[in-house]
């Protein structure tokens, strides 16, 4: 297929999904009520056999996927959220690489789990979940390397990512460490993939942070943790329906942030029944007219936000009101069904789930 042609259907298919962005009714129905390693098999039977892209289309796969303001290519590995940005990329300005020397001179194809690992097969070689627009200095310098935490960078981006050897307990190889407010896209990237091809991995090569499609102790215990600092932001909604238009799959734990800890746990020295994320305390459950839930401590009562989301994705905004530390919420006009509560404020993010009768 000629170039001109692909970026052609790349961008229409594009728009024609556009509607069907969101999350489908009915999409998780199939792993209600299920934790550990059902859930896991379970998710993976929902996003599995995804509509697959050719990797020459990435690139124009990218405007729709990892696009700011301006027509700017959003690249973690340069950009400064909150900050000026040490360059930009812009799409169609003939900065896709290309050669370089140097940080700045272009951006290509990064896939977050090296291709080595899995031996640069289909399809995991262009799931676009996992590749992402990057400069291709930085990608160099990362290489093959795990992700990480490092104590001493032999190297640092003008963006403040780094390599050097890891500090995170139980790998003490050289890793590329991202900026903080990208290492939850990043973990979450990976839960995606241990998911998606559950089961699939046959053959892979692995790496030292990973055995096949899974990840090795060390490196699930830090991503859990990265997933628990770094919140799902409005970048990886956008992103999750925007590929979603492509491949017709989703990230489940964009979706839904708490299948991670439901299927492997809260990391390490964390208490679940005291730290973010944790569990809300919601009654009664079931609940038919109203229902209660408590505040966890530390939240100011003026400064929350809480957020109600049926199985299929829609938000509903339903009247509060607050007695003390406990939050009224009334569900009598919710149709009968399961539903996900989150709460967020500074002090962090909490999840609940209700059955509405």
């Amino acid at each position: 297929m000629k170039k001109s042609f692909l970026l052609q259907f790349v961008l229409v298919a594009g728009l024609v999904f556009q509607g069907f962005g969101q999350i489908p009714p009915g999409y998780y129905n199939a792993v209600i009520g299920l934790s550990g390693q059902p859930l896991q098999s379970g998710l993976h039977n929902i996003i599995d056999n995804h509509t697959v892209m050719p990797y020459s289309s990435l690139y124009a796969c990218y405007t729709t996927t990892d696009a700011k303001p301006g027509n700017v290519v959003w690249d973690m590995y340069s950009d400064i959220p909150g900050g000026t940005p040490p360059y930009l990329y812009h799409f169609s300005s003939g900065d896709e690489c290309g050669n370089y020397n140097s940080e700045g001179d272009c951006y290509n194809r990064e896939h977050s789990w090296p291709k080595s690992w899995f031996g640069d097969h289909p399809p995991m070689n262009s799931d676009l979940f996992h590749i992402y627009p990057t400069d291709g200095w930085v990608n160099n310098k990362r290489d093959n390397d795990p992700y990480g935490e490092v104590g001493n960078a032999t190297w640092t981006s003008l963006n403040g990512s780094k390599v050097g050897t890891c500090s995170w307990p139980g790998y003490s190889g050289v890793v590329f460490e991202p900026i903080d407010e990208y290492k939850g896209d990043f973990a979450r990237t990976y839960f995606y993939m241990s998911t998606r091809y559950y089961g699939e991995d046959s053959g892979w090569p692995g790496s030292p942070m990973t055995t096949g499609a899974q990840l090795k102790p060390w490196a699930l215990q830090m991503m859990l943790v990265w997933h628990k600092n770094d919140p799902v932001s409005q970048k990886e909604i956008d992103r999750n329906n925007a590929v979603y238009a492509y491949q017709i799959n989703r990230n489940p734990f964009i979706d839904h942030p708490e299948f991670a800890t439901d299927i492997w746990g809260f990391p390490v020295g964390i208490d679940e029944t005291n730290s973010a994320p944790a569990k809300l305390e919601v009654y009664p459950n079931p609940a038919s007219d109203f229902c209660n839930i408590d505040l966890p401590s530390g939240i100011r009562t003026s400064n929350y936000h809480l957020s109600l989301v049926s199985m299929n994705g829609t938000r509903f905004s339903q009247e509060i009101t607050l007695n003390g530390n406990t939050l009224n919420l009334s569900v009598q006009s919710l149709s009968p069904g399961f539903y996900f509560l989150i709460l967020a404020s500074d002090a962090g993010t909490w999840h609940g789930k209700l059955m509405k009768e």
